[in-house]
């Protein structure tokens, strides 16, 4: 690590103010910061010092992804390799097959490795794209500003894959985090201003600029010509009793069916809330109250029911390990730039949103997922729910010492 630093302080007045390569000072302090800690401190005695920076707070939720990524891996190629067995076939077209052939993979579905690594196949092109892409824009609007590349993408890039089927064409991913970055974020002046999340931004482009590539049967499973619903869209269509025909709920619970790559996994997701939750990261009163909102509607619609929509009967217990509840509950909402900001606030924002994940999902059946709609229409309430809470906040005080 001595070589690196002493490389980056060989580097570093050349990419400073008045040396010859000051444009490129962005991506200096970009692997600077990425690999040692930032030189530059506060100074003075007027700023409170904590020790949890950008950085580290981004490398955090990064860890607590990590299960939903492996599974995101596996659980891909565990589903292609099961409609390959049942369709009969024993190879893949394209450059995928040549590869996985090339390194003796096979295409059984009761076998980790074939799994993993068929798996990787379609996960790794679809990251190398967001990062690439995404990082290309913020590196671009870094170097305008003047400003450090901020580590916020880090997440985002990390999120974005999460939350798109394995088929999607690359170049509608490209597409979809341009989108994210530039106009969900850079646009409002970059990390730390946005009012929305970067990544259901872009998902949300994707859904109402693509809808063919990112709904219907096809899509959950990377194999083509094979046509799978997902577990919603049974439940949509048949009710409780054709889900529990088609899938295990102890399966939906560790993520072994069809959906975007990385939102199957409750399990996953629980092990991130833990995560963000333990250190203090993520909102433990969004969380809840997601889940309350969730549960709330879904007691409701239960005790009302239905002769024509199946979705009244669903219990929230297939909610929640259905489509994105989970994920959006404990990765997306908790987002501390675009989430509520006040305590109490946060119980509002998050209940809101758990209540219009049901009503997307049950009242429009033509629409069966409605986490990211929800959280989309919750971050756009964020900032009046705060408003509404500090006005309280100081109308109380004031009566109080009135």
């Amino acid at each position: 690590m001595k070589f690196l630093r002493d490389l980056l302080d060989r580097v570093h007045p050349h990419v400073s103010k008045g040396g010859k390569y000051e444009k490129l000072y962005a991506l200096y302090e970009m692997a600077d910061t990425l690999l040692f800690t930032p030189g530059d401190v506060t100074q003075g005695k007027t700023h409170v010092r904590d020790g949890l920076d950008l950085k580290r707070l981004m490398f955090t939720v990064i860890i607590a992804l990590q299960i939903c990524i492996i599974m995101a891996v596996y659980n891909t190629g565990l589903q292609a390799n099961q409609a390959l067995t049942g369709m009969g076939l024993g190879e893949i077209e394209g450059w995928r097959g040549s590869l996985l052939s090339a390194l003796g993979v096979g295409f059984d579905p009761t076998s980790i490795y074939d799994n993993l690594l068929h798996g990787l196949a379609w996960f790794v092109p679809i990251f190398l794209v967001v990062h690439i892409v995404g990082g290309f824009w913020e590196v671009i609007f870094a170097s305008v500003r003047g400003h450090e590349v901020n580590e916020g993408f880090l997440v985002t890039g990390m999120l974005f894959p999460l939350i798109l089927p394995p088929t999607m064409p690359l170049w509608q991913v490209a597409l979809g985090v341009s989108f994210g970055v530039v106009i969900g974020k850079e646009v409002f002046g970059g990390t730390g201003k946005n009012f929305m999340n970067p990544a259901l931004t872009g998902r949300a482009f994707l859904f109402f600029a693509y809808p063919a590539s990112i709904s219907g049967d096809q899509i959950w499973t990377a194999v083509d010509g094979f046509s799978g619903a997902t577990p919603l869209s049974i439940a949509a269509s048949g009710g409780l009793s054709a889900l529990e025909q088609s899938v295990r709920w102890s399966d939906a619970f560790i993520g072994f069916i069809p959906g975007s790559m990385g939102e199957t996994s409750a399990l996953g997701c629980l092990f991130g809330a833990l995560v963000l939750i333990a250190t203090g990261i993520g909102s433990w009163r969004i969380i809840l109250s997601v889940l309350l909102g969730g549960m709330t509607m879904s007691f409701i619609f239960n005790e009302i029911g239905s002769a024509t929509n199946p979705m009244f009967a669903l219990p929230f217990i297939w909610h929640l390990v259905l489509g994105g509840f989970a994920f959006g509950a404990v990765y997306m909402a908790t987002d501390p730039v675009s989430a509520a900001m006040t305590q109490k606030g946060q119980f509002y924002y998050g209940f809101l949103i758990g209540v219009m994940v049901l009503l997307v999902r049950v009242v429009n059946p033509a629409f069966p997922e409605g986490m990211m709609l929800a959280i989309l229409f919750g971050n756009i309430f964020a900032p009046v729910i705060d408003h509404f809470v500090l006005k309280a906040n100081i109308k109380r005080r004031a009566l109080r010492h009135a």
